[in-house]
């Protein structure tokens, strides 16, 4: 059987040089010419470029964003105030806003009220309440249970039914807006006349997503918005600007005139949106 020589004693050309070289310190570059070892040359990597896939763009585990309500803020202690003779009720809340925000609160909820403030019971300042009885989803008139939170509604305002999802035990609170206040003279219950259903309360100038629409089971727990105006404190600076406007209360009104000058509400009460639940 044939086979090569080694090439022990033999020369060989070049393709690149012309030169002479030892025939065993011969290569061959990847073109296919014949070279010495000393002129051997790499394939330039560009002429056999790697693949590049495109940027990732999709994440994997992903989940619609959401609007988070604004977080209800805890008021001084015994933060009520009411003057004989007047429905005006002040409401200390230091520092609540800045001069650029303007001190606008629109609607607001008071929640984790302590002690009554003289007359005004606590359940007549956090405006809580129950449903009377159970209500479609398109019902527009809404009865409420006997009580001083349906008594002291507000004329025209907003209420939230509060809904807890018996499956995924989420929240599925529902506002209602309500243009009249009707009280059943015999029964004390009150109904909420030429209602909106499924709507927003606004608070601190913003808007929230409506809310949805639904069902409701009579002894749900209602409660009751209160429209707030700004009071602020008007401050000599001894600079530029001369003036600035502080924001350390608000006032919402009450349907009834105090009958005494008293402070109260204990500690920790709250104030915040309407709806603070999704």
């Amino acid at each position: 059987m044939s086979k090569y020589a080694t090439g022990k004693h033999s020369k060989a050309i070049s393709d690149r040089s012309g030169m002479e070289f030892p025939y065993r310190e011969m290569v061959r570059e990847w073109n296919g010419s014949f070279v010495h070892y000393t002129e051997y040359e790499p394939k330039q990597p560009q002429l056999e470029p790697k693949p590049i896939g495109g940027d990732g763009v999709a994440l994997l585990n992903v989940r619609p964003d959401r609007t988070e309500f604004p977080t209800p803020d805890f008021l001084p202690n015994n933060p009520f105030s009411i003057t004989n003779g007047t429905k005006i009720m002040t409401v200390s809340f230091p520092d609540y806003s800045t001069e650029a925000q303007g001190g606008e609160l629109n609607y607001v909820r008071f929640q984790g009220v302590k002690s009554a403030v003289g007359a005004r019971s606590i359940e007549q300042i956090e405006l809580s309440s129950t449903l009377n009885a159970n209500i479609s989803a398109t019902a527009t008139s809404i009865t409420l249970s006997a009580g001083d939170g349906s008594f002291y509604l507000e004329p025209i305002s907003y209420i939230v039914i509060e809904k807890i999802n018996s499956v995924t035990g989420l929240y599925e609170n529902e506002v209602v807006y309500y243009e009249s206040v009707s009280i059943d003279v015999g029964t004390s219950v009150a109904t909420l006349n030429n209602c909106v259903r499924g709507t927003a309360a606004r608070f601190r100038g913003t808007t929230f997503s409506n809310t949805t629409a639904s069902s409701h089971l009579a002894g749900a727990k209602v409660f009751g918005a209160r429209a707030a105006s700004i009071d602020p404190d008007t401050v000599v600076t001894g600079a530029q600007p001369a003036t600035i406007q502080q924001y350390n209360r608000f006032t919402v009104t009450m349907i009834q005139n105090s009958t005494s000058t008293t402070t109260g509400g204990g500690l920790q009460c709250t104030v915040g949106p309407l709806n603070d639940r999704s």
